[in-house]
């Protein structure tokens, strides 16, 4: 199944092209060039898909998707999914 996970930036990584990103307590490293040009911060969500975030989304649907996410039982699936990321 495809997701898009969102997740909030908690840091920005020493290299440019990644953030760390929050998802339901789980910290990963994730791309962010997608989004650069449009100026990322601190706090903000973003729409992950393997890996790379996709989109900015305000926190209002992110806990949308989180509470969806959660009511269809996929929430440990998308932890899981984000575990796996691996860009070290």
């Amino acid at each position: 199944m495809c997701l898009a996970i969102p997740g909030r930036i908690v840091e920005f990584a020493a290299e440019p092209s990644f953030a760390v990103v929050d998802v339901t307590g789980v910290r990963r490293k994730v791309n962010v060039d997608l989004l650069r040009p449009d100026g990322l911060a601190v706090d903000d969500w973003v729409l992950i898909h393997v890996g790379f975030a996709m989109s900015r989304i305000s926190a209002e649907q992110a806990e949308e998707q989180l509470r969806l996410l959660t009511m269809l039982g996929e929430a440990t699936l998308a932890a899981e999914e984000v575990e796996g990321y691996q860009f070290e």
